[in-house]
């Protein structure tokens, strides 16, 4: 018999009824953790003390009358997240023993709205891979299949929740973080609109968590359910008070419809630089009639859409023109030799990001500049569609493959392999632009292995893919936990 876990919503709403503890739900969790994380290992810092200790707080806060968003419901945070009394180490050997002085944000805002911290889920070296392993705390597997990746970066957070390890985790995505560890463990996640959510404090350490604008990154929520998404996005969303004030209150709009039947769709499967795998082209595919089946206005072409090409390049030369800037000056030199002897006529994203890896300032401004009419080309179509749904990555969850230089890995399309990083391009869709996307499980490949896509919205109306979300898992089903 298939496991079943509840959702943050229903251990709300048990909680307040009487019918549960916090203490319950927290002991629950950490038993499951206990018994079957050493197989998937993905919750890699346990906190399992304080966590009883802030479940017997919240039980006494209850029972005082109080009633929080979150009180009481046990959860993991990203390894990346600072939390005071525990490391924070970014899966980085040489920082194994630091110790923040101060909760990021996010984690003062879930201790604020009464969570229970369980532990801190594991992440790749530096956040920079779309695995999860590190020489500290080890891989995380797949659960559905422990030969598999669970995703990265946040691999630990989707694969504790496929588990049941708590009900709602916290990751952060800049090339599908968030995204592909949902879509490859079959878990809902939401990147939001670029600079909704404040994301001091996840800085890599030893940095001083300063009030930081980053470019591309975000932070956001991770659940078992599309509603769940929704209460945990209340609870992140908002500027950070050391640059917004202390008194700040954020009015996302409501979601343009609250029916299925009055959603414009616009459905993509096929990118010019990779092609989709059957198994993903196939979840897109049911989501499509799902969205037909209720009613709702789908079309799979519009001239509307910005061009996929130049905007994979945008993003491939954002992204990487960032990843150098702390290189040492011998490997920035031996960079910029290799760019120079790219031939002229080389258009491969492969180049694109050598290239990009030397910007001047110059070359930054111009890509910035051809963002912002990528940005204005989404604005005009999301006058015409109310959300875009497409891949998040080509292909289910992929065997690991440690291979020491990501160059020399490849990713399988149904048989053919392409450069491990051009599975990137469809996560870089929604993230060059800055635009929400929420990812929902789709259902099973013929391997048994989830499939997720995801629903991208128009700036600052993440309630829009987050209801169309919720819509889809009323028509066509939601999270399946794994045998």
């Amino acid at each position: 018999m298939e496991p079943t876990f509840p959702t943050a919503e229903k251990m709300a709403a048990a909680l307040r009824a009487r019918e549960v503890t916090s203490v319950e739900l927290t002991d629950e969790a950490i038993d499951r953790i206990e018994r079957d994380d050493k197989t998937v290992n993905a919750v890699c810092v346990p906190d399992f003390e304080r966590a009883r200790d802030a479940a017997r707080r919240a039980d006494e806060a209850r029972a005082r009358g109080e009633d929080r968003p979150l009180l009481g419901i046990p959860v993991t945070i990203k390894e990346c997240y600072n939390v005071t009394g525990t490391t924070t180490t970014w899966g980085m050997p040489e920082h194994r023993d630091f110790v923040p002085a101060e909760d990021a944000v996010q984690v003062a805002r879930l201790k604020d709205a009464g969570a229970v911290i369980l532990g801190k889920t594991n992440v790749p070296v530096g956040l920079q891979d779309i695995q999860t392993f590190n020489e500290l705390y080890g891989t995380t597997t797949n659960p559905w299949d422990p030969e598999r990746t669970s995703g990265g970066s946040s691999g630990g957070s989707a694969a504790a929740l496929a588990c049941g390890f708590g009900a709602l985790s916290i990751g952060s995505d800049l090339a599908g973080s968030l995204r592909t560890p949902a879509h490859f463990c079959g878990i809902y996640a939401h990147k939001p609109t670029l600079g909704l959510a404040a994301t001091r404090g996840m800085v890599a350490p030893p940095e001083d968590p300063l009030p930081a604008d980053l470019d591309l990154a975000v932070v956001g929520p991770m659940a078992r359910s599309a509603r769940d998404l929704g209460l945990l996005l209340d609870v992140m969303a908002g500027p950070d008070p050391l640059t917004a004030g202390l008194a700040y209150e954020v009015r996302l709009p409501p979601a343009r419809h609250e029916r299925l039947d009055a959603f414009r769709v616009l459905v993509v499967d096929d990118h010019p630089l990779i092609p989709t795998g059957a198994a993903v082209r196939a979840g897109v595919q049911r989501v499509a009639d799902a969205l037909v089946a209720g009613g709702a206005r789908v079309e799979r072409h519009s001239p509307l859409l910005p061009d996929l090409t130049e905007a994979a390049t945008l993003y491939s030369q954002l992204l990487f023109s960032g990843s150098v800037a702390r290189f040492p000056v011998e490997a920035y030199e031996e960079l910029r030799a290799r760019a120079a002897a790219l031939g002229a006529d080389d258009r491969s994203l492969d180049a694109a990001r050598l290239r990009a890896m030397v910007f001047s300032h110059r070359d930054w401004i111009e890509v910035n500049e051809r963002r912002e009419l990528h940005r204005h080309a989404w604005r005009r179509l999301f006058e015409e569609y109310d959300a875009v749904v497409c891949p998040i990555t080509p292909t289910p969850a992929f065997p690991h493959d440690h291979h020491p230089d990501p160059r020399e890995r490849g990713i399988d399309v149904d048989g053919v392999t392409y450069p491990y990083f051009d599975q990137l391009v469809w996560a870089g869709v929604a993230t060059m632009p800055g635009l929400p996307a929420t990812a929902v499980p789709t259902g099973l490949s013929p391997e048994g292995l989830p499939v997720g896509v995801q629903l991208i919205g128009p700036m600052y109306e993440d309630r829009t893919p987050l209801r169309l979300a919720e819509l889809l898992e009323d028509e066509m089903g939601g999270f399946q936990a794994p045998k």
